[in-house]
């Protein structure tokens, strides 16, 4: 199971809008068992996990002991179950590390596998597993992506601070960051940022710059530029512009002329973007795993209305030394201390990464408010 944790790990960022899965098949005589076969579900989500491995086993797969990280699917989709191919391979066991809750499969898989005198074990390793499938668990069960937060601090809490871009990381940090946005569906900044910084949000390591993916701009009135870097490039690596009711039509226009795509979403009373809005209607379009990176202020607002599961807090090893932005705001304060675990920290050169979670990879947001903007010259991680 272990192994196949790591095969759907890989593929992180990669599936939407399925899960990543990886998957193992184990066979040979007692005494002489050994790996035959493993999978990890492809990009765009086909084929499957189980479907890799069983092709790869072909007969050998009969008898043998399936690992596999997320249950069986057991509806017809563009292929038909993978429970149905797991039965037909001839597996004496499988070995599931937690149910899928999507109410197409939710138990039956595992149900049609024991009714086809199949062995069913379920939950080894759950807890890796829960944590891997974060954002499918999160938009089957509320609806909307997982959202991880990645934000930077100077060593004395700073994000931003005078004029200019304000870097706090070193190259090792930002390599880090860099592969954090590989694993992810999508990197979501509001438009201050976007206007400070001119980012590329794109994965930058030497192999991996197929890897980048969708870039998100929260920005209810369409003030970002058609010449923005963001737009620029929206050929080759999608972006995606979320704006409020009122933004103009002429802009719109004028983005998706230049290659970015326009998503229209309520809004607040103050008139920007309606959060929980936004982020529903980006796990309506299959998104399930959005990394934050748009500064204190969108991060604030997205603490006081729970919409943080995961976050990335990244120390630099020098002070600002005089008042600045403040990095951790009173809500993101709040939901550190009480609703995020501290699970690890890791040195990067210099940099300490301090990563926190949600208890439970999926529990609702609680409160009703909405709406945030994100402020200029937001530190990152990493150069944009």
């Amino acid at each position: 199971m272990g192994l196949a944790l790591a095969l759907g790990r890989r593929n992180l960022g990669r599936t939407w809008p399925n899960p990543s899965v990886g998957a193992v098949l184990v066979g040979g005589p007692p005494g002489a068992r050994r790996i035959l076969a493993q999978g990890v579900t492809q990009p765009g989500g086909r084929p499957h996990a189980e479907r890799v491995a069983l092709a790869q086993a072909g007969e050998s797969a009969r008898g043998a002991t399936l690992y596999v990280t997320l249950e069986p699917c057991s509806h017809h989709g563009r292929t038909s179950p993978c429970a149905d191919a797991v039965i037909a391979a001839g597996v004496a066991r499988v070995v599931s590390a937690i149910e899928d809750p999507d109410a197409r499969v939710a138990g039956r898989g595992h149900a049609r596998l024991r009714a086809a005198g199949i062995a069913v074990t379920v939950g080894v390793r759950a807890g890796e597993a829960a944590r891997d499938q974060r954002g499918h668990l999160t938009r089957v069960r509320l609806g909307r992506p997982a959202v991880m937060l990645k934000l930077a601090r100077t060593r004395d809490g700073y994000a931003a601070g005078g004029e200019g871009r304000l870097m706090i990381s070193g190259p090792l940090a930002n390599a880090r960051v860099h592969l954090l946005r590989a694993h992810c569906d999508a990197i979501m900044v509001g438009i201050g940022t976007a206007l400070a910084d001119d980012p590329e949000l794109t994965v930058r390591l030497p192999g991996l710059a197929d890897r980048s993916p969708v870039r998100i701009v929260l920005d209810s009135h369409l003030r970002l530029p058609i010449d923005a870097r963001l737009v620029r490039s929206a050929d080759t690596v999608p972006t995606l512009v979320v704006a409020g009711p009122g933004a103009p039509r002429a802009a719109a226009a004028a983005l998706e002329a230049a290659g970015a795509e326009v998503l229209t979403v309520a809004g607040d009373e103050a008139g920007r973007i309606d959060l929980p809005a936004a982020l529903a209607a980006l796990g309506a379009r299959g998104l399930t795993r959005i990394c934050s990176e748009g500064g204190p202020t969108l991060a604030d607002a997205l603490a006081r209305l729970d919409l943080i599961d995961a976050c990335c807090l990244v120390t630099g090893a020098t002070s600002l030394s005089v008042p600045g932005l403040p990095a951790v705001g009173p809500a993101l304060a709040a939901r550190l201390a009480d609703g995020l675990d501290r699970v690890a920290e890791v040195r990067a050169g210099p940099d300490l990464f301090t990563h926190y979670e949600r208890s439970s990879p999926c529990s609702p947001a609680s409160s009703p408010m909405s709406g945030a903007s994100s402020p200029p010259r937001a530190a990152s991680a990493c150069a944009g």
